[in-house]
């Protein structure tokens, strides 16, 4: 950015005072847009380099904001890990209710379901990283989010009504905890991203590849599936 105004003959004094009034203007005209690209390049930054690792810098020099400006808005590095992480979970729990699984048979919704965590999963590896280092310091920031966990009541909830309607109806089984549904959707689902590296290593690169991803995401679905069947 300095490149370009001193390209206009601007002297770095002028150049640095430019693009701080640009920064201003930004956060005048659009506070939640730099609000979210501080949070979107906290998330690649904390899931890279972990909570300890991540420089507040580095995040300043990625954004369209300054560093003044992210203390501004989350105080410490700290809250803004805990507010990437929630913003993590949100993006993933929006995907779902974004699904639309009322209108479908109960077979149907819950395969849309499984496809759609497994490809956000698949999409999204930041999170599931970021989802390891919480793990790492113990659900520590986690626990400390009421946000979180009503994001995740809801998850189950959605599976909740999909697993009733298909017990109701006699396609799925009874007796099953939606729980434990959502713990087998998950746990297929993050392994094939959070575990790539090593499996890939071990037993080579067939089932990274696209048409590999698309079996792993069909065997996901069918066990699932076949978990529930009546």
């Amino acid at each position: 950015m300095w490149r370009a105004g001193l390209e206009k003959g601007m002297s770095i004094n002028e150049t640095v005072a430019s693009e701080k009034s640009s920064a201003r203007a930004r956060w005048k005209q659009d506070p939640e847009g730099v609000r979210a690209n501080i949070l979107a390049v906290a998330l690649e930054e904390f899931a890279a380099n972990g909570l300890s690792g991540a420089r507040m810098d580095e995040i300043a020099a990625k954004t369209r904001s300054s560093k003044r400006m992210i203390y501004y808005y989350f105080g410490d590095k700290e809250t803004l890990y805990l507010k990437a992480l929630e913003a993590a979970y949100k993006k993933v729990r929006q995907g779902e209710e974004q699904l639309d699984l009322e209108h479908l048979g109960p077979r149907e919704a819950l395969t849309r379901l499984v496809e759609f965590t497994f490809e956000h999963h698949r999409n999204n590896p930041a999170f599931i990283r970021l989802v390891m280092i919480e793990n790492i310091h113990h659900g520590r920031y986690l626990e400390q989010s009421a946000e979180i966990k009503s994001l995740n009541e809801a998850a189950i909830s959605q599976i909740e009504r999909v697993y009733s309607k298909g017990a109701a109806t006699g396609v799925f089984r009874e007796g099953l905890a939606p729980l434990r549904i959502h713990w087998l959707i998950s746990a297929m689902s993050f392994f094939n991203v959070s575990n790539a590296t090593t499996f890939s290593m071990l037993f080579g690169q067939e089932l990274l590849s696209a048409a590999g991803q698309t079996a792993l995401k069909g065997d996901v679905s069918e066990t699932v599936l076949r978990f529930v069947a009546a």
